[in-house]
């Protein structure tokens, strides 16, 4: 179970809040994406893979567009510039100016600064229908979700997928997914362990979790998108990856 400090430390962080951490010379890569190093060092190769199997990559097709809206300063973004240089991949970051200031420049990488979508009417209307994937990774709570309309964030995304197109949103705290783990003998023993505790995890399913995504949440996000003729997946994250027992992922694909 999350530290207590950590969990409230980087609760409800907003697009702002994300501006300070990347101009700030004292906290880790990690802490400027609003994880605590635990989480996130030496995991995020696995979180690469996790990703690129969920997007089923097709090594063969040439002349592919992958956008990452909110892509950080860590090593994940670094490890799919990597990758797109390999396949040939045109890469688009989209992010706050201060945090892509920490990213490389690169020639097949164009920097889109501000805040998706309301900053970038360039890039909307440039690469309508033009995209192969789009990937937003540990972000939609953030932002997103706490600041703005989340359909609003997801619909101008989906504007942008070719037919064959896919979108994944990735590493989604469902608040209802971690109280029904927590109440198991498995999560309870997870958090004996992780806590080095020998209380139980506080889980009470009748709370109104003001500002959590939760199922509901959750399925009326694949519900919305199916009714306007996607395609939409709602999938379980490695067991490898550090929260991967109460945050899972969501996959639109354009038909």
């Amino acid at each position: 179970m999350e530290d207590k400090a950590d969990y409230i430390k980087y609760k409800n962080m907003s697009f702002g809040d994300f501006i300070k951490l990347a101009k700030d010379d004292n906290i880790s890569v990690y802490e400027k994406i609003g994880f605590p190093d635990s989480y996130r060092k030496g995991k995020e190769f696995g979180i690469f893979l996790d990703i690129i199997q969920k997007l089923s990559f097709e090594s063969d097709v040439p002349d592919k567009i992958w956008l990452d809206i909110g892509p950080g300063c860590t090593e994940l973004p670094l490890i799919t510039l990597d990758f797109c240089k390999q396949h040939n991949i045109k890469l688009l970051w989209a992010d706050s100016r201060e945090m892509l200031a920490l990213l490389p420049d690169d020639e097949v990488v164009s920097k889109f600064n501000g805040y998706f979508p309301n900053d970038m009417p360039d890039l909307i209307d440039s690469f309508q229908n033009k995209l192969d994937y789009v990937v937003c990774y540990s972000i939609l709570h953030c932002g997103p979700f706490y600041n703005t309309c989340i359909y609003k964030f997801i619909d101008s995304a989906l504007s942008l997928l070719k037919p064959g197109g896919k979108m994944l949103i990735g590493d989604i705290p469902n608040i209802s997914k971690r109280k029904r783990f927590f109440s198991t003998e498995t999560g309870i023993k997870f958090h004996k362990n992780f806590m080095n505790t020998d209380s139980f995890p506080e889980v009470n399913h009748l709370n109104l979790e003001s500002g959590e995504i939760d199922d509901g949440i959750i399925m009326s996000i694949l519900q919305r998108y199916r009714g306007f003729g996607f395609e939409t997946y709602l999938l379980p994250q490695n067991n490898k990856l550090p929260m991967y027992n109460r945050r899972e992922d969501i996959l639109i694909c354009k038909i």
